[in-house]
């Protein structure tokens, strides 16, 4: 196994294992035939390597947004497809973020990421847009989070 794909297991890994232990760590929607997983964490709760891996910035006042887009094919968990995703986060002064997505593909996996700064107590909302590929019609992903970082 190349050290990318081992990162990148490590990194799905993580994200599974934090699940348990963070608020909403990972949840999912369905739009017509695909599902969107997406969660966020605070960075400084990724392993070393994987952040390394990945060039993330390790700490507890920047965060990481992670998606996945599965096309629903009947008798699997969903097949992985990329797509186009743009998005912004506003916290309730309505200050907006602008998230830069990056796309990583792995040997069964594409996800997006995007890391942005966060204050303890700040409540971000997220508007994502989500056109996977091959589609016409984009889907909105709106959620709210609140972070915690004392």
């Amino acid at each position: 196994m190349r050290t990318h794909n081992k990162a990148g297991l490590l990194l799905i890994i993580t994200l599974l294992c934090l699940m348990p232990f963070a608020a909403q760590a990972e949840r999912s929607v369905t739009f017509g035939d695909y599902t969107l997983h997406y969660n966020v964490i605070t960075t400084d709760n990724l392993q070393p390597e994987v952040a390394k891996a990945y060039e993330i910035s390790r700490s507890k006042n920047r965060a990481m947004l992670n998606i996945v887009i599965l096309k629903n094919v009947m008798g699997t968990p969903g097949q992985p497809v990329t797509g186009k995703l743009t998005g912004t986060a506003k916290n309730l002064s309505n200050q907006m973020r602008t998230l830069a997505m990056r796309e990583i593909q792995e040997a069964n996996a594409i996800y997006y990421i995007s890391e942005f700064r966060v204050s303890n107590n700040e409540v971000l909302n997220f508007d994502i847009d989500v056109l996977p590929v091959g589609e016409k019609q984009a889907y909105t992903l709106k959620f709210k989070q609140q972070f915690f970082t004392n």
